[in-house]
């Protein structure tokens, strides 16, 4: 851990540890989603500390390679301020100091209820890489957005946004495609109606296609009823549309582009 890390994580203390379970960006996953430990190998945590060690950030990413990680643009800070982190085998906190960061210039932050498309896309490289237990997710080039699809959204978000610390445990749930389509994003709800759904933290997760990690989309947004923010549906961006810049930008940075299927 380089030396700021160290003098960060230790300033903050037990206050990280409540920002690590409460102050998260973005989606979540809230809801009866399951523990999920068996995505972790496709799975870290982006650390956003711009506001300070007290309200420090964070939200979910996919491997691209191995040291090239892809979340949501508005989860990614300066340099300074921009790290990757992880769980190792002990359940210690790992943290990898960032090299550099590519915004998709689609990306058009605080939107709002603007009708135009923001492609919220990030790609972070590490300074070295991620251990070989991580493993590169698979990019769907294509996707047929039938309405009822299943897709499986995974992240490290609030379980619960009524109760302080129940995020940053890996879970996943099994969520469907609705309308209205998009050539770019993707709208997905409960089928069940069980309240299962992306909410603070799970931004720049993944939505895998439901029977292994084949990236379709990436969470960027939530939208909750009777009164909470998460859980009624979740937006996400599509994957294949944004593959040619992701691969650019791979080879920008001598790493071999994407296999998108």
């Amino acid at each position: 851990m380089c030396q700021f890390l160290q003098r960060w994580v230790a300033r903050a203390g037990a206050t990280f540890a409540v920002a690590f379970g409460l102050v998260t960006q973005g989606v979540a996953l809230v809801g009866p989603a399951r523990e999920s430990p068996e995505f972790a190998p496709y799975v870290v945590m982006v650390l956003d500390s711009s506001s300070g060690r007290d309200n420090a950030s964070f939200c979910t990413a996919s491997v691209i390679s191995q040291n090239v990680v892809l979340t949501a643009a508005h989860c990614a800070a300066g340099l300074a301020d921009t790290q990757v982190f992880f769980r190792d085998g002990e359940g210690e906190l790992v943290f990898y100091p960032v090299d550099s960061i590519a915004i998709n210039p689609g990306y058009r932050p605080n939107v709002g209820r603007q009708h135009i498309v923001s492609v919220d896309l990030a790609l972070i490289r590490l300074t070295k890489p991620l251990p070989e237990s991580f493993k590169p997710v698979d990019l769907a080039g294509t996707f047929q957005a039938k309405p009822g699809k299943p897709l499986r959204i995974i992240g490290f978000g609030l379980a619960d946004e009524r109760r302080r610390g129940t995020s940053g445990v890996l879970r996943s749930g099994v969520l469907a495609t609705s309308g209205p389509k998009s050539d770019t994003l993707l709208w997905l709800i409960d089928p069940d109606g069980t309240g299962l759904g992306g909410c603070t933290g799970d931004s720049g997760g993944p939505i895998f296609s439901d029977s292994q990690p084949l990236l379709v989309a990436v969470a960027i947004k939530a939208k909750g009823s009777n009164g909470y923010f998460c859980g009624a549906m979740t937006e996400a961006l599509l994957i294949g549309p944004q593959v040619p810049w992701i691969d650019k930008t791979l080879q920008g940075w001598g790493i071999k582009g994407s296999a998108a299927k």
